[in-house]
């Protein structure tokens, strides 16, 4: 098979090439590209889900808005968990280990079903009191219970599609992820046409078609992205065991739990699971903020969340290749080459969303138009938008740099930063502001918080003393 750019730069980074400063910028854009398709497709199932369940009415919309940031926490901390093994998958596969990098891949697989159980049976328990917990209104928390408990029923089945995707993303696998996630939308349109709306006739090229549907509602788009996961997941769990050059499985190599490899794994992931608990929590924090503020605030928070996320995603996509990256740096012992992609990583995903930002405040009344029709939800949602593009190139900083140091191994300094900043800056100035300025005062507080977040991670990457140290500490036991 015919290697493209990227596996092509990537082997030559390995092997201890020199590589030009075009080329390393080529890597990271050839990393980067389909990891941005990859983060932005997962974005457009909400979209989808958004946009389908606001033709339903504001109360839907409101529904699966106030636990959308408890089904952000559940998210997170199934990728979390899988960061501590996909990480040593890239030192390793940079270190030219593919049986260490095996037997890393099995013991991830195995550990992160069981964890998922974990959490499915924490989210199904607390389902039905949540919505209640977060302030919603009577009329709503029903159907939000429904949407909640579902998305935690299918976390096992998350799990395994994200730790899937993570690791044939850390053996430089980018693209094969990236066709499937955009996969995955096509069959959420599918499953949720079905099961959203009830039968009905629609007038096609002058011939009139019966389309089957169960009238679910927001049952039904729950279902219908779980569903989608459960196709694509098995999918990534074929190409990864039985299709990936570096780590299909072998015969002859057993699998065996190893202390030392799981204890790494922790070490690794602990940071990244308490950030995004902390980040969560803070969402969390942030909805019992929104909520007072009435159904259109709900709606146009969740609504302009959803559509902000299109333009930091390729930050996500752009932080993710970074991680992979910068991880078989490490493990290549490429000394000479961390930091400058590291810089060069975060640079890059600056420009690309300064640009997603400009976009944004030019098209924020369009973005929102999408998902609802109600015209009070749209004015609201497009105002805040345009206060949080803003705030996007700084942004990109904090989310890039986050995946270059997590490539490195080091995550607990990056998560002391999100924590001082969502808690001390962002909560504290979003109920001040509330109050005077509604859902806006909010968005203000956001966009200051990310700003200041970015300065901070800037800083981390510039002041840095670490490096060194772990291409040397890696390089020296990595294979041990």
């Amino acid at each position: 098979m015919r290697k493209d750019k990227s596996a092509k730069l990537l082997e030559w980074l390995r092997e201890g090439q020199e590589l030009s400063m075009r080329q390393q910028l080529l890597l990271i854009v050839h990393l980067s590209i389909p990891a941005i398709f990859a983060q932005i497709s997962s974005i457009i199932m909400e979209y989808i889900d958004a946009s389908m369940v606001g033709c339903l009415g504001a109360n839907a919309s409101a529904s699966i808005g106030l636990v959308a940031s408890s089904t952000w926490l559940l998210g997170g901390l199934t990728s979390a968990y899988n960061t501590g093994f996909s990480v040593q998958i890239a030192h390793r596969i940079g270190a030219g280990d593919g049986k260490g990098a095996r037997r890393i891949m099995k013991q991830g697989l195995i550990t992160a079903l069981l964890y998922s159980l974990i959490l499915l049976s924490v989210g199904a328990g607390i389902s039905r009191e949540l919505p209640r917990w977060l302030g919603g209104d009577s009329s709503i928390c029903r159907e939000a219970f429904h949407y909640f408990l579902v998305y935690s029923l299918a976390l096992p089945i998350m799990q395994m599609n994200l730790a899937a995707g993570a690791m044939l993303q850390s053996s430089g696998n980018m693209r094969l992820p990236s066709i499937l996630h955009v996969l995955m939308c096509f069959l959420d349109i599918l499953f949720n046409l079905v099961l959203i709306f009830p039968s009905r006739s629609v007038l096609w090229m002058g011939h009139q078609m019966c389309i089957p549907g169960l009238g679910l509602g927001v049952l039904g788009a729950a279902l219908g992205t779980a569903l989608a996961q459960l196709v694509i997941m098995i999918c990534m769990m074929y190409f990864l065991l039985f299709r990936s050059p570096a780590l299909h499985l072998r015969k002859e190599e057993k699998l065996q739990f190893y202390r030392k490899d799981i204890r790494k794994a922790i070490g690794i992931s602990v940071p990244v699971a308490v950030e995004q608990f902390i980040m969560s929590g803070a969402q969390i924090m942030s909805t019992r903020i929104v909520a007072p503020l009435g159904m259109i605030a709900i709606a146009a928070n969740s609504f302009s969340i959803t559509a902000e996320s299109l333009c930091y995603m390729p930050g996500y996509g752009i932080g993710s290749a970074a991680t992979t990256l910068i991880g078989q740096s490490v493990g290549a012992g490429r000394h000479d080459l961390t930091k400058r992609l590291g810089w060069i990583a975060t640079c890059f995903g600056m420009l690309v969303m300064a640009v997603s930002g400009a976009c944004m405040y030019l098209l924020a009344p369009w973005m929102i138009s999408i998902l609802s029709p109600d015209e009070a939800i749209r004015q609201l949602g497009a105002s805040v938008l345009r206060i949080e593009a803003f705030a996007e190139p700084m942004y990109a900083a904090s989310i890039v740099a986050s995946g270059v140091f997590r490539g490195a191994g080091d995550t607990l300094i990056p998560s002391c930063l999100n924590f001082c900043s969502m808690w001390l800056v962002r909560l504290p100035l979003a109920a001040f502001l509330a109050p005077k300025f509604g859902l806006r005062g909010v968005w203000i507080a956001m966009c200051i918080e990310l700003c200041i977040r970015g300065v901070l991670f800037l800083l981390r990457l510039a002041f840095s003393k670490n490096w060194d140290q772990t291409d040397k500490r890696h390089r020296g036991k990595l294979l041990t």
